[in-house]
């Protein structure tokens, strides 16, 4: 897959184009994503993603502070380059931008810079300066300059309409069962290996203190999760806490993510790691005693260890 970060040097042959933040690259992106590339298929031609970064909402609403991520760049470019697509535009996205006009958009990006043959929206596609890119209007456009458009509908699981929103409630509830299902796969998270007050050491339960690789990114809701920690090419099993800190970090509402690492003895500090999240095991909580937390954690192994029997 070709990467772009501007489109002046974009080339593409018979381009299928699609639009959107395609945040989470969920399996309701990819039921659009699957049609791309067969309509690019149709028409011997490529497959198109554009995108913007930074995300609008943090160019146009900076003050909200309140926007969380399903997925980093990073992490969108490795998702669509595993979907097959061939051509992404990561295109900035500027207040400048944000006040081009649906009708200057379609004719001078979509048209005279990507020479687009067949554009692809979701159900619900309202793009542009006061949203005003819906599907009637995009038809006019589509019949002006000669291009194919087809509207798809919306993708459901369990008669539920899937949505980056609904995922991230997932998220925030600790439902990430309900989330890994929607997106199709297990969540994950990068960030890495900070000096933390070392209370786990002392207990036989050592942790490694995780700031995410992006402050935007998502931090599931309180509790106790099991997790695989990839690092250095190897894969372990681990159980990991997502509780309170002091706004002393960079994480998204300044969540504590501490992970114990199953069969692991090396020391990481500094060190990138990737947590993938399977099951939640219990909801956070305080304890009277030192002995109590102790105790407590000796269950959490059991049964974590016990839930990843059903996934290996």
């Amino acid at each position: 897959m070709k990467v772009y970060y501007d489109i002046e040097s974009f080339r593409a042959i018979n381009p299928a184009v699609t639009i959107g933040t395609f945040d989470g690259v969920h399996n309701g992106h990819k039921k659009v994503i699957g049609r791309l590339k067969e309509l690019a298929a149709e028409i011997e031609g490529e497959s198109v993603i554009f995108t913007f970064f930074p995300h609008p909402r943090l160019v146009l609403s900076p003050e909200e502070g309140n926007l969380r991520l399903l997925t980093t760049l990073d992490e969108k470019i490795r998702l669509l380059e595993e979907a097959g697509i061939d051509h992404l535009i990561a295109f900035p996205f500027t207040k400048e931008f944000s006040n081009l006009s649906y009708t200057d958009f379609v004719k001078t990006i979509l048209v005279d810079k990507l020479n687009t043959r067949c554009l692809v929206i979701g159900y619900d596609h309202k793009f542009g300066k006061d949203r005003e890119g819906g599907y009637e209007f995009l038809k006019q456009c589509a019949d002006q300059y000669h291009f194919r458009l087809e509207k798809l509908d919306a993708f459901y699981v369990d008669d539920v309409n899937i949505s980056s929103t609904k995922i991230r409630t997932a998220l925030e509830k600790g439902n990430v069962g309900r989330a890994n299902e929607f997106l199709g796969y297990r969540f994950t998270l990068h960030g890495n290996v900070v000096e933390g007050q070392k209370l786990g050491r002392r207990i036989q339960f050592p942790t490694a203190n995780i700031e995410a690789s992006d402050p935007h990114k998502i931090i599931p809701g309180y509790g106790v999760y099991a997790v695989t920690v990839r690092f250095n090419g190897n894969v372990y099993k681990g159980m990991l806490n997502i509780g309170t800190r002091p706004t002393v970090n960079t994480n998204a509402d300044h969540r504590s993510i501490e992970v114990h690492i199953f069969d692991f003895g090396e020391a990481i500090y500094g060190k990138q790691i990737e947590l993938c999240f399977y099951q939640k095991i219990r909801e956070e909580q305080k304890f009277n005693s030192i002995d109590e937390l102790k105790a407590q954690l000796e269950k959490d192994k059991v049964q974590v260890l016990s839930c990843f029997s059903k996934f290996f």
